[in-house]
Formats: C-alpha cells, sequence, structure tokens
C-alpha cells in the first residue's frame, strides 16, 4: 500500500520512467522518417485518432474501475479479519472459564488455553497470509524476463512484507509446537487445518464444560466467519481479472501508441515552420505515456495479494492483530508495529 498522499517524481519515474526511453524513440523515429522522405501517407488526419483515443481511454477506465473493486475488496476482506479477530479474543477470555464446570482448573490452565486459542489465531493469519503470496500463473513475476525483473526488483526493494519466507515460518512457530506445524503445513490448505483444530479444542473444552452450549455456538460461529474471509480472500487470489478485459485493454493502448505519431503530424502541420513538427515528438510522448500509465495502474492494482507496492498491507494487518490480541492477554513484550518502507506499508 502507498502511503505518499502525492506521488513523488522519483516514484513516478521508477514505476514508469522506464517506458519514456522506448516512447520517446518511436516517437522520434517516425518523424525523423517522415522529414526525410516526405511521404504524405505517413499523416494521419487526427479526426481517427481521436475516435480511437476516447475508445481506447473508456475501456481502460472500464478496467482500472474492476481492477480497483478487486484491490477494496481485499482490503475489505481483511478489515472484516481484523474485527473478528478481536471478537474471538474477547469471546475466548470471556466464554472460557470455570463458571459451568464442577471441578474448576487453576488461573494457570485457564490462561494457557486462551493462550492457546489465541495464538492459533495468530498463527493462522501469517499462514493465510503467506499462502495468498504464493504466484499464480498470471502474476507479474511469472511473465516474460522484463516484467518479472521488474517485478523482483520491487520485491526486493520495497519489502515483500519484510519478512521472507524462511522467516515467516520461524514466525509461525513462535504461536504454535513444531509438531502442528509440519502436521498443518503437510497439508495443501494449512489455515484451513489451523482453523479445524480450533473449532476441535472448541469442542473439547465443550465436553471439559469450560464452556455452555451457547458460548460453544457463539465461538464456532466466529469460526465460520474466518472461512468466509479466507474463502473470500482465495477467490480474488485464484482467479484472475478475466484477461478477455485485462489482456485486450494493453492491446488496444499498444495501437493507439503506435498510431499516435503519426497523427501528431497531421495535427502540426498547420504550423508553416516545419520546426514545429519536432515538437511532435514531446507531445507525442505525453500523450502516449499517459495511456500507458493508466493502463499500468489498473494492472498492477488487479492482483491485491501479489507481494507488490499496491498489494493490501496483509503484514501490518496481521501485526496489528498479533499487538491487540497479545494485549488482551496481558503480555507487554511485544514486536513493534509493521512501518512503511519507502514509502511503500506492505
Amino acid at each position: 500500500m502507498i502511503t505518499h498522499k502525492n506521488p513523488t517524481l522519483k516514484s513516478v519515474w521508477t514505476f514508469t520512467g522506464g517506458h519514456i526511453i522506448w516512447l520517446t524513440v518511436w516517437m522520434s523515429a517516425v518523424v525523423i522518417v517522415y522529414k526525410v522522405t516526405h511521404w504524405s501517407w505517413m499523416s494521419i488526419p487526427w479526426l481517427p485518432m481521436s475516435v480511437i483515443g476516447t475508445a481506447v481511454a473508456f475501456y481502460v477506465g472500464f478496467k482500472n474501475n474492476q481492477a480497483y473493486d478487486r484491490m477494496w475488496e481485499g482490503r475489505t476482506i481483511w478489515g472484516a479479519s481484523v474485527n473478528s479477530s478481536r471478537s474471538l479474543g474477547i469471546s475466548v477470555r470471556g466464554s472460557v472459564g470455570n463458571t459451568f464446570r464442577e471441578n474448576p482448573i487453576s488461573e494457570h490452565d485457564l490462561s494457557n488455553i486462551h493462550r492457546d486459542l489465541i495464538y492459533r489465531h495468530i498463527a493462522w493469519l501469517y499462514v493465510l497470509r503467506k499462502q495468498l503470496l504464493q504466484p499464480e500463473p498470471w502474476e507479474h513475476i511469472n511473465q516474460g524476463l522484463a516484467i518479472r525483473w521488474a517485478a523482483e526488483k520491487r520485491m526486493q526493494r520495497f519489502g515483500l512484507g519484510t519478512i521472507e519466507k524462511q522467516e515467516t515460518d520461524i514466525l509461525i512457530k513462535q504461536f504454535i509446537s513444531d509438531e502442528e506445524f509440519d502436521a498443518v503445513n503437510s497439508k495443501k490448505n494449512a489455515a484451513t487445518q489451523l482453523i479445524d483444530r480450533q473449532a476441535q479444542l472448541l469442542k473439547k473444552l465443550r465436553e471439559e464444560q469450560l464452556i455452555d452450549d451457547f458460548r460453544h455456538v457463539e465461538l464456532q460461529e466466529v469460526l465460520q466467519d474466518f472461512y468466509d474471509h479466507q474463502g473470500k480472500a482465495e477467490r480474488i487470489k485464484k482467479f484472475p481479472f478475466p484477461r478477455q478485459f485485462g489482456g485486450m485493454s494493453m492491446v488496444f493502448v499498444g495501437i493507439f501508441i503506435f498510431l499516435l505519431p503519426f497523427g501528431m503530424l497531421n495535427a502540426f502541420q498547420e504550423f508553416t515552420d516545419t520546426s514545429f513538427y519536432w515538437l511532435s515528438i514531446p507531445f507525442s510522448v505525453l500523450v502516449g505515456w499517459i495511456y500507458l500509465t493508466m493502463e499500468l495502474v489498473g494492472d498492477y492494482s488487479e492482483n491485491p495479494f501479489e507481494g507488490l507496492p499496491n498489494d493490501v498491507p496483509m503484514l501490518a494487518l496481521c501485526r496489528t492483530i498479533e499487538l491487540d490480541l497479545r494485549e488482551m492477554l496481558g503480555e507487554t513484550d511485544l514486536p513493534e508495529a509493521v512501518q512503511p518502507r519507502r514509502g511503500i506499508l506492505m
């Protein structure tokens, strides 16, 4: 997630600056050929160009709107997870106790039960994040050489969460035992297995009369909420933005940029001074860059769980929930909240 209110010149150049080079080369080549050959057919009337440009702008706008919806839905899902996690914390501490038990257990054992339930939930958050960051075939990290290289550089620069895969596993093992980690990690969906283990523990607590039927049902409903949140996030992750929309958008922008310098030649023909032809180069580069940037903004927003700067800040949200729940347990030796890195919060 980008934290700067307005983009800086450096951030804009980092995101799209490289494209200005080839745009300048292409626009300049067309003008140079035209000046040398004087081929009149190279000058395309601006009216059809404006029609094409308008159509492409509408199409790119539609794509960006849908890409934003996917990104915002991802943030909404994690926001709901924050609220449900806090509800789990207060429900565990307020519902699991000796109220209905004939032979009360010690406060120490009770605290361990609270801690076990809450810690396993924190582990679920980090496991879910880890699963959502697994690359899919349509994401940038699995594309052609240049796109993959750019994605890898962005991940390294801004921190694919400031925590790499091995460090994530070490973090998860702080909240569950090595045996439990190995058991759930051997499954196809470790996050699903952790919630199931929570449900089995709640069943055991009900049998031991540490919770009553009503509170047992309430806690089970909270676990079902987490399955809902997980399923919604997995739906976005596993189903790409329809490529018939996303892919064709890039094609249309490419066609428009290809034709743009020819239309600009016609637009500058009204000037008697032939030196004005050269002004078509910077104007063509500017218009082409704007259209290309609009396309890239949507392209890098359609996958909100990709590990890139436009992502939902899952690590920061996991850490926020962790701090809230561990403070409920009365712990004071807590990690720091995740801070933005180079203007990006992961």
